[in-house]
């Protein structure tokens, strides 16, 4: 079926963050270039990559892919958990299914539309009930820190539910997509290779790099293992091999992000309590507001040239990613402040 893509419907923009093309079109008078505020991906994007075109005429590399391995376990702390890449964490989502998990399952929810797709038919629980959900086995899917309200669980208290649903012959799935942001939030460091849990990890978040297209999946051996069969022996390209594995080695850049982002998100905070709004999260990649209005102020920002994150099943919040630089905070200020 053929669409066309002027005639994009405002739900488009609910679905995933990213769509500022779609934003523009619904929005024609809008100010240009679009602020695109919706996605969550760190605006201070790692630039140490350089891969030249000729490194792309082979196949990618086992020997690369292997240091890809290694480099992204050492930065994860994951001492000793197995590892596969992926294209993308999402893939590595929608293949669940295809896993074999035991059911029944479960999903932790408000949380990544994509969670709910990627095993059909889980029942959606909230965060309260998920040690009384564990104790009963089956499959039980969450994301640390959690989209869109940057709810982090403490690793403790993730090791206990790995504990309690793996002594049923269950299996903890961890979407860690924004974990490397936040310091001591992973389970990795605390997993052993015959652990029943299986950790998602994305690259593109944090080093800014969506485009790459590059994750990883990690823990027991054989969740992983059956994971990185579906994939074959080229899950990523020698483009991501190389970007991943430079960028991962990268432990100064890494620190000194992680304090930049700390006071991107202390800076943000300030012009959202300024205008009356409480900053909730503690993700700093990216900040969720909860008010009556925010249908309205969706549409403000909008006609502003301002793309932030609706929410079609919770019309009363809005996901804000980091401004990039001073002029776009400003940008964000000037808008609030014609409420």
């Amino acid at each position: 079926m053929l669409i066309d893509p002027h005639s994009e419907p405002a739900g488009a923009l609910t679905y995933h963050g990213g769509r500022a093309d779609a934003a523009a079109r619904l929005y024609p008078d809008a100010p240009a270039p679009w602020l695109d505020l919706s996605t969550g991906i760190n605006p201070f994007a790692w630039e140490g990559g350089d891969v030249p075109l000729a490194a792309l005429r082979a196949l990618p590399s086992p020997a690369e892919l292997a240091e890809l391995h290694r480099a992204a376990a050492a930065a994860f702390e994951a001492r000793d958990a197995a590892i596969t890449a992926l294209p993308g964490s999402e893939i590595g989502l929608h293949a669940l299914a295809g896993l074999g998990l035991p059911r029944p399952w479960h999903v932790v929810a408000p949380s990544y539309r994509t969670h709910a797709a990627a095993l059909p038919g889980a029942a959606t629980i909230e965060a309260a009930v998920a040690e009384a959900v564990a104790r009963g086995g089956g499959t039980l899917l969450l994301a640390n820190p959690n989209n869109p309200d940057g709810r982090c669980w403490p690793a403790a208290r993730l090791l206990e539910l790995a504990r309690a649903i793996g002594e049923r012959g269950g299996v903890l799935v961890i979407d860690e997509a924004f974990a490397d942001a936040v310091p001591g939030a992973s389970a990795l460091p605390y997993l052993a290779r015959d652990d029943r849990v299986l950790v998602f990890r994305s690259f593109g978040k944090f080093f800014g790099l969506a485009g790459v297209r590059l994750g990883f999946a990690l823990g027991g051996a054989e969740l992983v293992g059956a994971l990185a069969a579906r994939l074959g022996s080229w899950p990523v390209s020698t483009a991501a091999l190389r970007i991943g594995t430079a960028a991962y080695r990268d432990a100064a850049w890494i620190a000194a992000t992680r304090e930049r982002l700390a006071a991107a998100a202390a800076s943000l905070d300030g012009v959202l309590t300024a205008h009356g709004l409480v900053p909730l999260g503690a993700c700093p990649l990216f900040r969720l507001v909860e008010h009556v209005d925010a249908p309205l102020l969706f549409e403000r920002l909008a006609r502003a040239g301002i793309l932030v994150r609706p929410f079609d099943e919770s019309p009363a919040r809005l996901r804000l990613g980091l401004p990039g630089d001073a002029a776009a905070l400003a940008r964000l200020d000037a808008a609030l402040r014609d409420r």
